[in-house]
């Protein structure tokens, strides 16, 4: 997939209040830090789409793009930074819920993990809840430049062997880095691939 155009379209601070539901919808979300806002821009080709702080827990609201004139791009909170205000904290679990449980038009969810860590219990229980729900979602993992390829894969098959235990399939996965843009051209892809399915429903 060629990116031709990228738009931002709005900020929401409930489900009720994104765009119209018009055309399919790829959500992008993991625990603060982990690199989402980096991840989006590579993905993109923008710089500056989404926005990027060295201060975790930067974006607090529901946040739509439009790509191509085709599909959404949603930049949704992260979740688990205990320094975000705990009234702000706990307002993201209602506006993320009700999103991810009441968005018609939504295609998958990108789960981001950053790829230098062990499996954090946070990434897996929020994975459980998508899985409990039947809400469609990917993985990708981030940040596999900070490591060697040796360690970044052993990371990476330690979470998946982990979750194997719970699902029959694993889902999709990708591997990324911001700094080299390993991974956009598959998770381009992914995603033209499943806009082709939707429409040929």
């Amino acid at each position: 997939m060629q990116i031709r155009s990228t738009q931002f379209v709005k900020s929401s601070q409930t489900y009720s209040a994104c765009p119209q539901a018009n055309m399919p919808e790829y959500a992008f979300i993991g625990r603060s830090n982990v690199g989402k806002s980096s991840c989006i821009n590579m993905l993109t080709n923008h710089g500056n789409l989404a926005k990027i702080s060295s201060k975790p827990g930067k974006t607090q609201l529901i946040n739509h793009f439009i790509i191509n004139n085709e599909w959404y791009l949603v930049d949704l909170p992260g979740y688990g930074y205990a320094k975000t205000a705990k009234n702000i904290r706990e307002g993201f679990a209602p506006m993320i819920s009700d999103y991810i449980l009441h968005r018609p038009n939504l295609a998958c969810i990108f789960v981001l993990i950053d790829s230098r860590l062990n499996p954090q219990k946070i990434d897996l229980d929020f994975l459980f809840k998508l899985g409990e729900n039947e809400i469609p979602f990917a993985l990708i993992f981030t940040k596999s430049d900070k490591l060697s390829a040796k360690k970044t894969n052993e990371n990476i098959q330690l979470f998946l062997q982990t979750i194997e235990e719970y699902w029959e399939t694993l889902p999709p996965y990708f591997v990324s880095s911001a700094v080299t843009k390993a991974g956009r051209e598959e998770i381009l892809n992914f995603i033209e691939q499943t806009n082709l399915e939707l429409k040929n429903l």
